[in-house]
């Protein structure tokens, strides 16, 4: 008699396949093989492959010495060779979903992963997409490809749709821990994933079982959106509060003591990463299939878009009342990633802001202690060590991303012009006009 779906996933006699190693796939590829089943992970990226199979991370979340040991015990195999998938009982695509130069979605990396899967699929087989996209991707975009050999998604074999939830550089909320939704293409599809989703995390429970993949999808771009339309309504908020004379980072602080009713967002250059910046677009460009214009939201994200302008329009002031010029003056850059705490530099506002520098005449170095090298104005460029930096020989440095590890306190006492777009020398004692602040 064949054990169920149910006992092969308790037993962890189930084959995982994760396709795509990235900020995404990796983590959850480890998860699985953690948790005792074997997982395959394939990747387009043959040095990738090859340097996790050594045991090497090129994700920071995810230490060296998880992927080595997972290897070791023979649960994590890394490979360029899609046909491993073959042994697959459950295969994630964890891909990235970017949008054109006309904020067009682009799902050439999911069709691709799409006809990866569709090679290897078998009857029973499990397909879950994590990748965030817009309404109605799985149905019409990924099963359209999987059924291309006769297998028909909700009879021969399982579809799903699972939005991910990662948060890099968050060390609490990690695959073990964060609550996950699923929609399935039946109900039947839906059980099983979340069956398989749960089977990592740290209790049952967490995994929420929608109507439809769409509605899951649909669920990732909310969440997303929502934070997208109130960074946008603050960054407006910091623009108006510097024409009234106002100290924005005083009274969303003032703000954030209300109990209820209230959480803080703080303005910026703009958010960065695979999400915030992308996820507008794609409920945009997908709302004008229905004739339906989503004004607010593809307000907030211009809005988010033209900070960057704003903040060096901000720094030309600010270099000129200090009696130097931007043209010819020598910039230091804080910051190159997305966010605090990770080298993700996907979507940065801040290499954004340092090609604008450029176009006005400056020279710009800039230091993060999370990236090597980053391309900037097309031409990739080696980040200083901050103790190389002679803080005396630069006319200015812009803070754009609030590391820890950063010596703020020491730049602020060198003397030199200091432009602050996030608030993160709030505190530090300054001398009158040395400190500018968003």
């Amino acid at each position: 008699m064949s054990e169920s779906f149910e006992e092969r996933v308790a037993g962890r006699r189930l084959v995982v396949g994760v396709v795509g190693l990235g900020y995404v796939g990796l983590p959850l590829a480890v998860a699985y093989a953690e948790a005792g089943f074997r997982t395959i992970g394939f990747d387009v990226d043959v040095e990738r492959t090859r340097q996790l199979a050594d045991g090497a991370s090129h994700i920071e979340d995810v230490a060296h010495d998880r992927v080595a040991g997972a290897v070791a015990r023979k649960l994590f195999e890394p490979s360029p060779d899609p046909g491993r998938l073959f042994t697959a009982d459950a295969v994630f695509i964890c891909v990235p979903t970017p949008f054109d130069a006309a904020k067009t979605p682009d799902l050439t990396f999911v069709r691709d992963a799409s006809d990866v899967v569709s090679r290897t699929l078998h009857a029973g087989m499990l397909v879950v997409l994590q990748s965030t996209t817009y309404p109605g991707t799985t149905e019409e975009v990924v099963r359209p490809i999987l059924e291309r050999g006769g297998l028909r998604a909700g009879v021969d074999f399982h579809l799903a749709f699972s939005p991910e939830r990662v948060d890099p550089g968050n060390e609490y909320w990690t695959v073990s821990n964060t609550p996950k939704v699923v929609g399935g293409t039946t109900t039947e599809c839906g059980r099983r994933a979340r069956l398989l989703l749960e089977s990592v995390m740290d209790e049952p429970g967490l995994v929420q079982t929608l109507s439809s993949t769409s509605a899951a999808e649909m669920t990732k771009l909310l969440e997303n959106t929502y934070r997208a339309v109130n960074i946008a309504m603050v960054n407006e908020l910091a623009v108006l509060s510097r024409e009234m004379g106002i100290d924005v980072w005083e009274v969303i602080e003032a703000a954030s003591s209300k109990p209820f009713g209230f959480q803080a967002f703080r303005p910026g250059i703009g958010p960065g990463g695979h999400c915030i910046p992308v996820d507008p677009y794609y409920l945009a460009w997908r709302a004008r299939e229905f004739d339906f214009q989503t004004k607010f939201i593809e307000l907030a994200a211009d809005t988010n878009q033209r900070m960057v302008h704003y903040v060096r329009g901000r720094i030309v002031d600010f270099c000129n009342a200090n009696g130097r010029p931007l043209k010819g003056s020598r910039v230091l850059v804080l910051g190159a990633s997305f966010k605090p705490g990770v080298g993700d530099v996907r979507n940065s506002r801040s290499l954004r802001l340092m090609e604008l520098l450029e176009d006005g005449g400056a020279t710009v170095e800039f230091v993060d202690p999370h990236v090597v090298e980053a391309v900037v104005g097309g031409r990739a460029r080696k980040a200083m060590a901050m103790a190389e930096v002679k803080l005396d020989a630069y006319d200015l440095v812009v803070v754009c991303v609030a590391h820890k590890e950063l010596p703020l306190a020491e730049v602020v006492e060198s003397g030199v012009p200091v432009f602050d777009a996030v608030g993160a020398t709030r505190g530090l004692p300054t001398a009158a006009g040395s400190v500018e602040r968003l």
